[in-house]
């Protein structure tokens, strides 16, 4: 196998921090975003989506979303399972995943892409060009405000999002919650319970 990734950018770092907690060594090329490099022709004949991390197993297979990437290396690599002990463990942590996603990533991306250069004409990830909507700026903040609230509520009496270890639910919020920075917006001094979570979330992965 192997993972073609960009260590700081957040959906890598979902994969990265699974690798470092089990203890995964794959063989891994970085692709450097910042100098777009994920836009190459090299790296387009390996996924054409142009989007990281992307696994290639051995038998030429690509997987190129997270958390299909999550998923299958937490079944290849069994020790210290992260999608859960039971069926409804599993289903639990994924929709966790969806949802931190949904309203927490995907509410800071809206953020970062829809102003300034770096993004422009690629608000969404991918070779899909169209034009940023400043408007959307505003609404994102407001849905991570919003997002904080909800996943403050989520951890006010619990260690883990599901069950008694670190899940890739765990991961996620873990990983979201460092990316809002990159939009300046960090946990409110009102959310204590989410500031407390991720302060031992940090430990937790060595962080």
């Amino acid at each position: 196998m192997k993972l073609y990734t960009y260590a700081p950018a957040p959906n890598p770092r979902r994969v990265g921090l699974l690798m470092k907690y089990k203890g995964i060594e794959l063989e891994t090329q970085e692709i450097d975003m910042m100098a777009k490099e994920q836009l190459s022709p090299a790296f387009s004949a390996v996924n054409p989506r142009l989007t990281l991390p992307t696994l290639v197993l051995d038998d030429g297979t690509i997987l190129s979303d997270t958390v299909a990437i999550c998923a299958y290396l937490d079944d290849v690599f069994p020790d210290k399972p992260v999608f859960g002990k039971t069926g409804l463990q599993r289903a639990q942590i994924i929709g966790y995943c969806h949802q931190i996603f949904f309203e927490g990533f995907s509410a800071v991306g809206e953020v970062l892409r829809n102003k300034g250069k770096a993004f422009q004409d690629s608000p969404l990830p991918g070779p899909l060009k169209m034009p940023q909507i400043a408007e959307l700026v505003e609404r994102g903040n407001l849905r991570i405000t919003a997002f904080f609230e909800t996943m403050n509520t989520e951890v006010e009496s619990k260690e883990y999002l599901v069950g008694d270890t670190v899940s890739q639910a765990d991961i996620d919020l873990y990983v979201v919650l460092g990316f809002c920075g990159w939009v300046r917006r960090a946990i409110p001094e009102d959310c204590g319970a989410l500031q407390t979570w991720f302060d031992n979330m940090k430990l937790k992965l060595g962080e």
